[in-house]
């Protein structure tokens, strides 16, 4: 058992190694050669406006059944429903905003990219760019980390204001509370503090798909079997560290004061 645990360990240690290596390569090179800024942009268009349907449509139901909710508990304790729009906009702004967004871009632009890059690894087209003098981690995973740390923050955006529409929806035709009292309860109680927290948690998200779904990408192993192992153990490792860093950062902003 000890045994096992100590594989384990050491295995996960050196995967932990060879991805802050490669984050420092992405660093050097950041500095050293000027931006694929053709790869940059069509990657973000990939990651961000491709995603856009998607991550709204999630946010705007998870919206209305937040009033939903809220709603009928509120009726059920105070006899009408007070305080919707606050709830709902706290919820979405601080927390499902940011972690529902990166779960949507894990499963959908993250996992492309780990396929991508593992079918490149798997057939040797990285071993021809290198043959070329290209550096693959600068063509690569540099305009895939721009994409995803341009794209992820502004989906969360895109996100909440969905989320608070999808809100509105139901307070006002499902709950009868009027618009005017949804919107001012937002305005009243929803600060700038708030939205950095969302916003900031949506930038180590997205650094953490990217990382994560550019390593096990490059690290791809065993043909298109291996693609699809790779491919499956990004989006679980992706989704897991949002959830982990998700409470420690709540933590740690808290403490600070946003």
């Amino acid at each position: 058992m000890f045994k096992e645990i100590g594989r384990f360990v050491i295995a996960f240690l050196k995967q932990l190694g060879y991805a802050a290596q490669m984050v420092s390569s992405a660093s050097f090179w950041l500095a050293r050669a000027p931006l694929e800024f053709k790869q940059t942009m069509l990657q973000t268009v990939r990651v961000g406006v491709d995603s856009i349907a998607v991550a709204t449509l999630t946010s705007l139901f998870t919206g209305m059944v937040l009033a939903l909710q809220a709603g009928t508990t509120m009726q059920n304790i105070l006899s009408e429903p007070l305080y919707i729009g606050t709830l709902v906009a706290f919820s979405l702004v601080r927390e499902l905003g940011p972690v529902l967004t990166a779960f949507v871009i894990t499963g959908r632009a993250g996992a492309a990219v780990t396929a991508e890059i593992g079918t490149m690894k798997v057939t040797e087209q990285i071993d021809a760019l290198y043959t070329l003098g290209t550096n693959s981690i600068r063509y690569l995973v540099i305009p895939r980390m721009f994409a995803f740390l341009i794209a992820i923050p502004i989906l969360t955006l895109f996100a909440n204001i969905s989320g608070m529409f999808g809100g509105l929806l139901v307070s006002v035709h499902g709950l009868g509370v009027s618009s005017s009292v949804y919107i001012d309860d937002i305005k009243t109680f929803l600060d700038v503090n708030d939205l950095m927290h969302g916003f900031i948690k949506s930038i180590f998200f997205a650094f953490t798909i990217v990382v994560v779904c550019c390593y096990k990408g490059l690290n791809t192993k065993g043909g298109a079997e291996g693609v699809g192992k790779a491919t499956t153990q990004a989006v679980v490792i992706s989704m897991v560290l949002i959830l982990v860093m998700d409470y420690f950062l709540t933590a740690i902003l808290t403490a600070v004061g946003i």
